[in-house]
């Protein structure tokens, strides 16, 4: 293999690279998005035991246009908190969505390991080429 080849390898894995890690952090910046208010109390479920009244369910258009529990991950259960009896809202995470964003990364990283055995293994030929053509040279000038 030539070395402009090899070249052309090298910046299709690192495409890959970056492709992956590009999925990867939008992954995280999305998970990371948070919408908290300094008026807010602090909600009865991060100081009492509560009971989820309603599973985690997808936030419906007008929920998630007033509700800010929907802008960190677009899931919302319903719960009721024991001791003050309040009914709340809070942030759920999907086990579907969770599940699909796994899968996402795992293909990722599985077209990068291919991208990189692929590597290898042009490299690999390119160095026995190189070795057997010395081995040649030394052959000949006896």
């Amino acid at each position: 293999m030539e070395p402009r080849a090899l070249g052309r390898c090298v910046l299709l894995a690192l495409g890959a690279l970056a492709w992956s890690l590009r999925l990867a952090e939008a992954t995280a910046s999305s998970e990371a998005r948070r919408s908290v208010s300094p008026l807010v109390a602090t909600p009865c479920w991060q100081a009492e035991d509560f009971v989820v009244v309603q599973d985690c369910a997808p936030c419906t258009i007008f929920q998630a246009k007033t509700m800010p529990e929907c802008s960190t991950t677009s899931f919302i259960e319903q719960i009721s908190c024991a001791v003050s009896k309040k009914e709340e809202y809070k942030s759920c995470r999907s086990v579907v969505t969770e599940a699909h964003s796994f899968w996402k990364f795992e293909g990722a990283m599985i077209c990068v390991a291919v991208v990189f055995a692929l590597l290898v293994m042009c490299r690999q030929r390119v160095l026995d080429r190189k070795a057997l053509e010395k081995v040649r040279k030394q052959i000949e000038s006896i």
